[in-house]
């Protein structure tokens, strides 16, 4: 008997959550290395915007075919097929992956030779050698999305076999091939300048999201054969094209900060997107991790039509995503200064730009809560098969949000957008809960009070830890290289944050003490 069968469905998911997160933590650190990599070597060069431009056309393809959300939308109608009828269900699968293979090739391949005429439209400002490069890096990364979405239906069927240690490799194979063969390649001579880095987009697709979970997949049992019709692919379709067509705040985020930071003034979008890269770790680690593996658990409550133990799961997820993000939001908000330098500075990122990213970086996580909330009813209503409601209220948000980035980026400058930016996440997550009330309305007791004595209770260590990192400073600077004392700054006001933080907890949420530890006190008692 395995191990995941020995334990209930809320330690399953529990641990999921743990394994995702930590896979999800690890990757994100990868993409900040991956950038310091780059803006070391590079710069904010030439080479280095054709990098990024070239992802503009795949990205787009992978959001017009709705690739991230492949999972989201196969694994309910999968699950509910899988408890009646497994033949049945390899048909279904093979009928989605046999449409999606196809789509994706033709559509890649005909953007792939129509490329230099594409390109001039997609960076107008370039000069004719620019382009010509451009070109050479887009046929280059073009092809990873024929990776990316076949590579989604084996995901997907992990997700349901409640296998989630090969899902949380791909992004950590992904980004080291990216790292490897950026570094590698122009050395050996392979490639010149930031083409050894597209090239590892393309190796990275391959090995981590498609080749490593079809042997997983094959390793547990998989039928694939040519089916093009099903009874289901007509429902399969009206939950994706939701989300192909409603592309809401929560997928815009950082294409508006591109956009509307180039108006508020020189060098906002770079600050601002380096802000956003460290937000994105404790949405990462906690938010996207809690929604992936409560998933499945919710869709297989759903296809029983058990709804009472939907929202409880639902609650429980709520409830444990929230005690463990708060703290982590806040003191990242004290040390944010510090964290931003110890990481970008050095080479064309001084202390200036340190200073000046810092309050963009605190906006942007005070909304990372609602990150969490969103990510887990966005879930939530995608294993009831209902991806209309959320594709309807993002797109609802995301025009009401787009005139007042209009009006105000140019006249306010990057902070504003800051705000919008986090404004916009917080509205998406509190409308998505209103709409919410009429299909779990019990799970959200409780959760209201939770959230307003868990910010109280983290009050008196984020005042310390913001006393311990001006008082570290004050006392250090000059007597010691800046990233020594940087490096003490976030050390020391994390361990006093921790440790103000438990004997709070201890003494006001002890609950949150067992929710925060018994993970390893299992561990160790099994051990023993």
């Amino acid at each position: 008997m395995s191990f995941f069968a020995k334990i209930n469905a809320k330690q399953q998911m529990g641990i999921a959550a743990l394994v995702m997160g930590f896979s999800v933590l690890i990757s994100r650190f990868m993409g900040l290395f991956r950038d310091k990599v780059i803006s070391w070597q590079f710069g904010a060069s030439g080479e280095t915007d054709l990098y990024f431009a070239a992802f503009i056309l795949p990205d787009f393809l992978n959001y017009l075919l709705a690739g991230g959300y492949v999972s989201i939308t196969l694994i309910p109608l999968l699950s509910k097929l899988m408890e009646k009828d497994m033949d049945d269900a390899w048909k279904f699968f093979s009928t989605v992956f046999c449409w999606a293979t196809s789509i994706v090739v033709l559509l890649s391949l005909v953007l792939w030779i129509f490329a230099p005429c594409i390109v001039p439209y997609l960076a107008p400002g370039f000069d004719t050698n620019q382009l010509l490069r451009l070109t050479d890096f887009l046929r280059i990364i073009l092809p990873a999305q024929i990776c990316f979405l076949p590579g989604a239906c084996f995901t997907a069927l992990l997700y349901i076999r409640k296998q989630f240690t090969i899902p949380a490799l791909v992004p950590l194979i992904y980004n080291g091939m990216i790292l490897l063969c950026g570094i590698s390649f122009p050395y050996l001579g392979i490639s010149e300048g930031m083409e050894g880095f597209c090239w590892g987009v393309l190796l990275g697709a391959f090995l981590g999201s498609l080749y490593l979970p079809f042997m997983a997949a094959r390793a547990g049992g998989i039928q694939i054969c040519l089916q093009w019709k099903h009874a289901y692919l007509k429902r399969f379709l009206c939950l994706a094209l939701p989300l192909m067509i409603g592309q809401s705040i929560v997928v815009l985020d950082e294409q508006f900060i591109r956009i509307f930071g180039s108006m508020a003034g020189t060098g906002e979008v770079s600050l601002l997107s380096y802000a956003r890269r460290i937000m994105m770790v404790p949405v990462g680690v906690v938010a996207q991790a809690a929604g992936v593996a409560s998933f499945p658990f919710l869709a297989s409550l759903f296809a029983k039509n058990d709804m009472e133990h939907f929202c409880e799961t639902l609650q429980k997820a709520l409830k444990n995503t929230l005690v463990i993000v708060l703290p982590i939001t806040l003191y990242m908000v004290a040390v944010a200064k510090p964290t931003l330098g110890f990481i970008f500075e050095g080479g064309q990122f001084g202390i200036q730009e340190t200073f000046s990213a810092a309050p963009y970086l605190r906006i942007m996580l005070l909304a990372v809560p609602f990150w969490c909330i969103q990510q887990i009813l966005g879930r939530s209503f995608y294993a009831m098969e209902n991806t209309i409601t959320p594709a309807v209220v993002g797109t609802i948000v995301t025009l009401a949000i787009v005139p007042l980035y209009i009006y105000c980026s140019p006249r306010f400058g990057g902070m504003v957008v800051a705000f919008l930016t986090s404004f916009s996440i917080v509205l998406y997550a509190l409308v998505l809960c209103f709409v919410g009330r009429k299909y779990f309305q019990k799970a959200y007791q409780g959760i209201l009070c939770l959230l307003f004595k868990n910010v109280l209770c983290n009050c008196i260590p984020f005042l310390l830890c913001l006393a311990m990192c001006f008082y570290t400073e004050v006392y250090l600077q000059g007597k010691m290289p800046l990233l020594w004392v940087q490096g003490l700054e976030i050390c020391l006001g994390g361990a006093v944050f921790s440790v103000s933080y438990l004997l709070a907890a201890k003494l006001f949420l002890p609950e949150n003490i067992t929710l925060l530890l018994s993970p390893f006190l299992r561990r160790l008692k099994r051990q023993v």
